[in-house]
């Protein structure tokens, strides 16, 4: 396993976004689709265990009540501290669950991670991979994305004093401001498929050995 650098003091927050519809399966809650047994909620929140986070953030949106139950009970399981946020304009699009995530963040954290809930093979590893490019990076550079090929992956990390600069702006989002600052992106060329497979259509569901609950 990935071993994380101790140096450079990295406080980390987790966002989780899981307030999809999933409308392309036919409404379908995808951070409980399940994966070895488990829903793919409790293999992030394992990893997310594992990493000590100052703070663990999940937006929910449509199918929240079984998401939050799912939630409560991991919460218990593994004596971990989830703030659930529930984003009551979840139809209009993933952007205002990433501004109700930005808002909500507390102060006390040196870097963001923006995660989806439908990457199955997200880890532990994964994770750490990413921190470990983002204590390396150059001081201009505030964000932190994969890249398999010529496909941009998931999760992103940002600074904290990107953060700040988004909040600045009404109705700034983290995509929109890696558009417009695309010379503080160091981008994290990787071959590893898992920054770029998620569950959006049942042909993935097959292709990636997650089942229906």
């Amino acid at each position: 396993m990935t071993s994380l650098r101790k140096s450079p003091n990295l406080r980390l927050a987790i966002v989780l976004l899981a307030a999809g519809e999933g409308s392309r399966m036919g409404s379908v809650p995808k951070a409980l689709l399940q994966k070895n047994g488990k829903t793919l909620l409790e293999g992030f929140c394992t990893a997310v265990k594992a990493l000590h986070p100052v703070e663990f953030i999940v937006i929910t949106g449509f199918h929240a009540a079984p998401i939050e139950q799912e939630l409560s009970r991991l919460a218990k399981l593994m004596d971990l501290s989830i703030t659930i946020i529930h984003n009551q304009n979840a139809s209009s699009g993933q952007a205002s669950s990433v501004r109700l995530a930005l808002e909500s963040l507390g102060n006390s954290f040196d870097v963001v991670a923006m995660c989806l809930s439908d990457q199955p093979q997200i880890g532990e590893d994964q994770l750490i991979t990413l921190l470990n490019q983002f204590a390396d990076r150059e001081l201009h550079q505030d964000v932190v994305m994969p890249m398999v090929g010529a496909q941009r992956g998931n999760p992103t990390l940002f600074s904290k004093k990107a953060i700040e600069e988004m909040l600045e702006i009404p109705g700034m989002v983290c995509r929109l401001f890696m558009d417009k600052n695309p010379n503080r992106i160091k981008t994290f060329h990787s071959d590893n498929d898992a920054y770029i497979l998620d569950v959006d259509t049942d042909a993935d569901i097959q292709k990636l050995g997650v089942t229906r609950t």
